[in-house]
């Protein structure tokens, strides 16, 4: 099963010529978009896989089920926890081999330097260190801090890293991964299908997957005095293990929409008037930017992430604490002044953040590291 090039780039031309055949790039990812809990990590990978194969690169993708169709083949490895044990077995079968893995970490990686000989890129999109908790037993989270946080860099030692933001760069470095090691991609922001219209009333959304990190039950908690200022509807439109916790503490003007299709989340942030976004950290924050993309600002925290994602002041607000943080969303929600001025500098922003931009940036990264591999002088 081959994926069907595009025309190759300049750095693919010159690889394919030196190797006889397209270059070879197999990603590991922890899920595919067909996954009901699919995020931003997920998008990522498939805007980078299908990217580089319009570029001219032979990509296969390997990723816990379940799967779908892609541009690039797409093998399942299995479930939740066992593909990490499958995934040297799957590579071999699938693979065989490959000119460059890259190994897509969500809290831990699949240790791809151990058990093949292609050189590896580790990509990251957040150090999980608080998150391990916040899902799992004490005994676990003490675990997967310490496979994160101590094993991690010692395996990868000899690899690169790209980092999503800078905050996670930053965060990397905190673990003993050298500032030499890291490159810093802010990816693109997502295409988005046709928007809804603004709503006439007051619209407020929180968009995403509905886990503790996110802390949406803070911006229910919020609410009620926001609303006595503004008025109007909080949406929260997603799924995800904290649903009916979170419809538990939905009061008046609340809607919880469920799972929403990419048309229906296009139609609330056509309408939103803020993106109300209390997460504890983020990667990069690709609802941010896809808000952005949409003239929605956004209120969040100064946090990982989503510091990377807002431009405070201009593009939303990012508040020290929740007191900061309820008078930011009440104050947007009343200052139509205020949130034109935002909404502008937000659509503005997002259209800097391209993927033919991330793209070029991800290839400097393969050259780079194939070049190392087959001792090539650039």
């Amino acid at each position: 099963m081959t994926a069907e090039a595009g025309v190759p780039s300049a750095r693919c031309g010159d690889w394919s010529a030196r190797l006889g055949r397209r270059p070879r790039v197999a990603f590991l990812a922890w899920r595919d978009l067909a996954h009901p809990q699919a995020g931003g990590s997920e998008f990522v990978v498939d805007r980078l896989a299908a990217g580089l194969v319009e570029r001219g690169y032979d990509v296969t993708v390997l990723a816990g089920s379940p799967t779908m169709r892609h541009e690039y083949p797409v093998w399942p490895l299995g479930g939740t926890y066992d593909q990490y044990l499958r995934a040297p077995f799957v590579y071999r079968k699938r693979v065989r081999t490959a000119d460059i893995v890259i190994d897509v970490e969500n809290g831990v990686p699949y240790w791809a330097p151990l058990w093949q000989r292609a050189p590896v890129v580790c990509l990251v999109h957040h150090v999980h260190t608080e998150q391990w908790a916040m899902q799992f037993p004490a005994p676990i989270a003490a675990a997967g801090r310490l496979l994160e946080s101590r094993v991690m860099p010692r395996v990868y030692r000899r690899s690169e890293y790209v980092a999503v933001s800078r905050s996670t760069a930053a965060a990397l470095e905190g673990i003993g991964v050298p500032a030499g090691s890291i490159a810093t991609i802010e990816m693109g922001a997502a295409p988005l299908a046709p928007l809804g219209e603004r709503s006439p009333d007051p619209r407020f959304l929180v968009l995403g997957r509905l886990v503790p990190h996110k802390r949406v039950d803070l911006a229910l908690r919020h609410w009620p005095p926001v609303r006595a200022r503004t008025g109007g509807t909080l949406v929260i439109a997603g799924d995800g293990p904290e649903l009916e916790r979170l419809r538990a503490l939905g009061g008046e003007g609340v809607e919880f929409t469920g799972y929403v299709t990419e048309e229906r989340k296009a139609q609330e942030l056509g309408a939103a008037w803020v993106l109300v976004h209390p997460a504890h950290h983020e990667g990069w924050g690709t609802v941010v930017m896809e808000a952005a993309a949409a003239g929605v600002p956004t209120v969040g925290f100064d946090v990982e992430g989503v510091r990377d994602s807002v431009d405070p002041g201009v593009t939303g607000v990012l508040a020290a604490d929740e007191a900061a943080f309820a008078e930011a969303w009440a104050t947007i929600g009343t200052d139509h002044a205020l949130r034109t001025r935002m909404s502008d500098a937000a659509r503005a922003r997002a259209a800097t953040f391209t993927w033919p931009r991330a793209l070029d940036e991800m290839e400097v990264v393969i050259d780079r590291v194939l070049a190392r591999a087959k001792g090539v002088g650039r």
